[in-house]
């Protein structure tokens, strides 16, 4: 089986603001462990798929930021995305180049920013999955939900093909609260962590169905590689999701989904996930850098700017240090962060973007 690594590293991760920025968004960020979520996610494969067989897609401002990364990385496998057109157009963008390779390539499709706290158990279901793959399935991992949550898409989990292998029903959106709590109480339901395992030639035929105008564009860049600065700005820009697989799942049924439970997967969606992902002092709460808390409980304090950071007397809060910036933010509200980053743009303050 000639498995390809495809590490989708664009985004911009407001949500990490003042941590993350422009230049320096979240898949650059030590969140978890002295290591970088990207050279964490390219580890985590490399058993699977080496270097010669590892991609990453990206925007011209992350560049270097991949390549201090992951400097074993062979030069031509960075891809670089001319405009930023969502996961369609980068995916399809990977097979192509994967395609000139290898003609049998399977794509192991990876956000670059998630953790997974045990990645032999993740490798073996994407092994899986490559299997299920080898025979034109587009396949997806579903992730069994272990809280209510509202911030996720979800997959509906069809018949059961063979043991942990299932057809996809549907691709849910993200659920109100009361519709979360019926998705994690019936089984049925796993969160779409957008992994995707497919052959590359099975996705370029799947984009000839769905996303014509894609198709032809990829074409003509596999035809040309240097009119690639031409076309792909002019493709349209859609998700995987909309764009290919939710139309596939009606159109053949050929959408599989591999059950991936007690992965200790996290996306690391936001300064109040990383109690989960992160060691803990007796009081729970997640300390790094010249920190100082007295009389705290569940609140993340990070301060690794080289300043001492102090905290006292706060419950559930968020104190970020970003050496020309700090952020004060209830946990439960850590998903609003992003507010600060469209205040900043409002006020021109493009020096701490």
């Amino acid at each position: 089986m000639s498995l390809h690594a495809v590490l989708l590293a664009g985004g911009s991760g407001t949500r990490f603001w003042p941590l993350s920025r422009a230049q320096k968004p979240k898949q650059f960020l030590q969140l978890v462990t002295g290591n970088t979520l990207l050279a964490e996610t390219y580890a985590r494969v490399r058993a699977l798929a080496p270097p010669a067989r590892s991609w990453v897609v990206c925007g011209r401002a992350h560049v270097d930021g991949v390549r201090e990364a992951l400097p074993d990385l062979p030069g031509a496998h960075l891809i670089v995305e001319p405009a930023a057109r969502n996961t369609a157009p980068a995916i399809g963008l990977s097979a192509v180049h994967a395609l000139r390779a290898d003609r049998d390539a399977v794509l192991l499709v990876l956000p670059s920013d998630h953790h997974v706290a045990h990645p032999e158990r993740f490798r073996e279901a994407l092994e899986k999955a490559a299997r299920i793959a080898q025979q034109g399935d587009l396949v997806t991992l579903g992730i069994r939900p272990t809280r209510p949550e509202t911030g996720y898409g979800y997959l509906r989990r069809g018949v059961e093909r063979e043991p942990g292998v299932f057809a996809v029903e549907a691709f849910v959106e993200k659920p109100d609260a009361r519709t979360a709590e019926r998705y994690l109480a019936d089984g049925r339901h796993s969160w779409n962590a957008g992994i995707f395992v497919l052959r590359a030639d099975a996705l370029i035929e799947a984009l000839r169905r769905h996303l014509p105008a894609v198709h032809e564009g990829l074409q003509q860049i596999a035809a040309d590689m240097g009119r690639a600065d031409e076309v792909f700005p002019r493709l349209p820009s859609i998700s995987i999701d909309y764009g290919v697989m939710e139309p596939e799942s009606k159109a053949t049924r050929r959408i599989a989904l591999v059950a991936a439970d007690d992965l200790g997967w996290s996306d690391v969606g936001s300064f109040a996930t990383l109690p989960e992902v992160r060691e803990l002092d007796a009081q729970g709460n997640a300390v790094s850098g010249d920190a100082l808390t007295i009389d705290c409980a569940d609140c993340v304090v990070l301060a690794d700017a080289g300043r001492l950071v102090a905290v006292v007397g706060m419950k559930g809060a968020c104190v970020i240090d970003g050496g020309d910036a700090l952020l004060v933010v209830p946990r439960d509200r850590a998903q609003d962060v992003r507010a600060v980053v469209d205040a900043l743009k409002a006020r021109g303050r493009g020096d701490k973007l």
